[in-house]
């Protein structure tokens, strides 16, 4: 019985080969895309779940109130944790984390006997930091890797770029960066076999070594100070929850006297380390999270493919289907029963499926790394123990095969046998109206998928061309990142002073698109202390104003010797209850410190990025210190007024030589920077892009099918009227009139949704492109002349006929 089925099955599929052919396309392309978005979601949720005890451990965040502001953040004070594990027997262990990027050092010049090259993502981390931590140890041991100071464990591509073919146990590196020049002895080397981590670090670096990690060994500051990522682990059993709510007393016991003196609002909360990666919103996270709202929505773009190739697929089965009634009829007057039609029909229904289905598996290995590309992903494949995955394919299989197959198997083999014999079936069985509705549905969703690409390039447009209050292009930035870079800076700025090519040099600790790390609460002689603000703040010379482009509206600029004084920002001059126009000569004491004078206003321009509002910034003249902590400008910033970059970067390049000999060079351009800090949404922009034309591609696969089907259908009408003086032209215009109602229903159906799925995702910035009736119009009307095009060329095939063809057998 079996072997007739599929004999039967295999017959009809051969038969009505181009029907075949959209059909397995249209569930390859979608199961495709829709597997791999399964995989990239999956991917995002697995940071940091090859932890021992993942669901043990926790990071310490710190919500703060200062000055009228509240922010979060994902880093705290650096005796909190060791303090924690003191004081509740729940905290089993603890480590913390310190980026050197955090304060500036993005790169360090490691050397090993003639080999020299800049290392970035390097942290200091605890002696603890690989027991609550799981690595996978290529050499060494993860007990006492990080006991002692001046030792390192190297991130293994590192340590093969530094050692090659050589053990490097014992072998003994030069890091030399801001913090001078110093020798680590290399302890263990790790790869990130087990699983991707939110942590990402080329070399861990022994906290008790030098530095801001020497300093964090030595810090005794509850309420500022907070440049700290601190995990515990809790023992088994521990209740998180009522561990945080001891939190508030514990503060208050050990930093209350320094958080009043401060003026700050500090509350401590536990983040569960599997949430981290997919949280958002936290300021000085380690590695760029993937939001949950990001992920949603690639799941909603995966389910609408996949629902729109299973709609091809349902349309043009029940279109086949009354092809094959007089078939159900034959079969009944030999005896089939009712169970055998429905098992007939659903085999054919579900093999169907499979094998378009199965084609999408080794389509996904092909397109692998085009995919990874496109999301900017490094995802394997590896289907043999992914259970989702194959529950999602089987998922996929069984409910299309049985929706498809349905309609034919009960509906069909439930008529009765006189009237299929007798042809009166037609009216009832041709389930025109189901198909309609799906098309309606279809379209739809592509015409949400269209509308989606038009606001999110348009956003995007808008961000990149609004005016950021300074001018990014034509800047490029040179880096120094030790000792020995820095003390030969001054030579190097001056010599490029000297090129035609150069309009103005500056320096300063960051440039507008870094994270600034620096901040330090100013209020005016007067005011209370408490009610101080906290800007962020760059320490620079007198002639960054001008690199930068940065206008100011009252006052002046910097000059030189100007270390005790700033340039502030209309939003600080307000927050501060100055007028900008007046401000200048207005002192400002930063807390426990000597006073400043405002030398002058700048606009208000966006240091960050466009998902933030304009915050009270402020610019410092250096180098200076505050408490004992220090900085110097680092970064040279060049504004150029050159097209000719290749023959610029050839003069520049000469100049290091000349005045850093053996120092590598290393420098980016502003606007790349500016560019990164909308990775996410270009990446969002580019999936949508490629996966909404894909579902408008299987969409116009059905409507092609559709079409073909009607114009079959329609044979002899069409000969008829041909033979009656129809033209070519009002045939096609008949055949596609069919199409246009059901696209038009789902444009109108889909610009409401459309209209308030956009509406929410532009409230993440803080400037956004308005909603425009244009938007939704374009994409309805790309989505109706694609469908348009698609229908009149198969209508315009079947106009064409010779109508002598078309009713001969008459």
């Amino acid at each position: 019985m079996f072997r007739n089925y599929l004999t039967t099955a295999l017959r009809n599929l051969r038969k009505n080969r181009m029907f075949t052919l959209v059909n397995v396309a249209g569930l390859a392309i979608g199961t495709l895309c829709c597997l791999y978005i399964v995989l990239y979601v999956e991917d995002q949720y697995s940071y940091d779940r090859h932890n021992i005890r993942a669901e043990d451990i926790y990071r310490i965040d710190s919500h703060f109130g200062i000055g009228g502001q509240a922010f979060s953040s994902v880093t705290t004070s650096p005796p909190i944790a060791p303090q924690l594990k003191k004081d509740f027997p729940e905290v089993e262990q603890y480590t913390r984390v310190v980026p050197t990027s955090m304060f500036g050092i993005k790169e360090h010049l490691v050397r090993y006997k003639e080999k020299a090259f800049y290392e970035s993502d390097v942290d200091f981390v605890d002696s603890t930091f690989f027991d609550v931590f799981t690595y996978h140890f290529d050499r060494g041991t993860a007990g006492a890797s990080l006991l002692e100071p001046y030792t390192v464990v190297l991130l293994k591509p590192t340590a093969d770029k530094i050692f090659g073919d050589e053990d490097p146990l014992g072998k003994v590196i030069t890091i030399d960066n801001a913090y001078g020049k110093h020798d680590f002895k290399v302890t263990g080397v790790v790869d990130e076999s087990l699983g991707k981590s939110h942590i990402h670090a080329n070399m861990f670096l022994a906290m008790n070594s030098n530095g801001i990690g020497a300093y964090a060994y030595s810090v005794n500051q509850w309420a500022g100070e907070n440049f700290t990522h601190a995990y515990i682990r809790l023992a088994p059993g521990a209740h998180p929850a009522r561990l945080e709510t001891a939190l508030p007393a514990f503060l208050d016991r050990y930093g209350a006297d320094q958080l009043k003196k401060v003026g700050m609002h500090k509350k401590l909360m536990l983040q569960p380390l599997l949430s981290i990666h997919t949280t958002t919103g936290y300021i000085g996270e380690m590695t760029r999270p993937t939001g949950k709202t990001f992920l949603r929505i690639l799941m909603l773009i995966a389910l609408l493919i996949q629902v729109i190739a299973c709609i091809n697929f349902m349309n043009l089965s029940t279109a086949r289907a009354s092809k094959r009634a007089k078939e159900v009829g034959v079969r009944k007057v030999l005896g089939a029963g009712r169970k055998e039609l429905v098992r007939q029909f659903l085999g054919e229904s579900l093999l169907l499926v499979l094998i378009g289905t199965g084609i999408a598996i080794p389509l996904l290995y092909i397109a692998l790394p085009q995919l990874n590309q496109l999301t900017g992903a490094d995802i394997p494949l590896h289907l043999a123990g992914n259970a989702s995955v194959w529950a999602l394919f089987i998922a996929i299989v069984l409910s299309t095969g049985f929706l498809a197959g349905s309609y034919p198997a009960f509906y069909l083999s439930a008529f009765r046998v006189i009237k299929v014999m007798k042809g009166n079936f037609t009216s009832h069985i041709s389930a025109g109206g189901i198909r309609r509705s799906l098309v309606v549905f279809q379209f739809t969703l592509s015409i949400l998928l269209v509308t989606g690409i038009v606001v999110i390039r348009s956003q995007l447009h808008y961000v990149m061309q609004k005016d950021l209050g300074f001018s990014q292009d034509k800047r490029i930035v040179f880096f120094f990142r030790n000792d020995n870079a820095v003390a030969h800076m001054p030579a190097f700025v001056e010599d490029l002073r000297q090129l035609s090519s150069v309009k103005a040099v500056g320096r300063s600790t960051f440039y507008p698109s870094q994270d600034v790390s620096n901040d330090w609460p100013f209020y005016r002689p007067g005011q209370n202390p408490l009610s101080a603000l906290d800007p962020k703040f760059y320490i620079t010379d007198e002639h960054f104003v001008q690199a930068a482009g940065i206008t100011l509206v009252s006052g002046r600029d910097f000059r030189e010797g100007d270390s005790s004084r700033v340039i502030i920002n209309e939003t600080m001059a307000r927050r501060l209850g100055l007028d900008p126009a007046k401000a200048p000569g207005t002192r400002l004491i930063p807390l426990n410190n000597p006073p400043v004078e405002i030398a002058g206003v700048m606009k208000d321009f966006n240091y960050a990025s466009l998902y933030e509002d304009v915050k009270p910034f402020m610019l410092w003249c250096g180098p200076h210190g505050i408490n004992g902590w220090s900085a110097y400008p680092s970064d040279v910033l060049v504004n150029t007024n050159t097209d000719d970059y290749s023959a610029f970067m050839e003069q520049a390049l000469a100049i290091w030589k000349k005045d850093l000999p053996g120092e590598p060079i290393q420098y980016r351009f502003m606007s790349d920077d500016i560019q990164l800090q909308y990775e996410a949404d270009i990446t969002l922009a580019n999936i949508i892009n490629t996966f909404a034309l894909i579902a408008v591609f299987i969409s116009c696969l059905g409507l092609f099918g559709l079409a073909a089907f009607s114009a079959e259908q329609r044979t002899k009408e069409i000969g008829i009227r041909k033979v009656l003086g129809a033209s070519v032209g009002g045939i096609v215009q008949l055949l596609s009139g069919d199409f246009v109602k059901p696209v038009l229903l789902g444009f109108a159906i889909a610009t409401p949704v459309a209209w308030w799925a956009m509406h929410r995702w532009l409230q993440s910035y803080a400037y956004r492109v308005p909603l425009s009736w244009w938007m939704f119009v374009l994409g309805g009307v790309l989505a109706l002349t694609i469908a348009l095009l698609t229908v009149s060329l198969q209508a315009l095939r079947a106009a064409r006929v010779n109508p002598v063809k078309s009713l001969r057998s008459e």
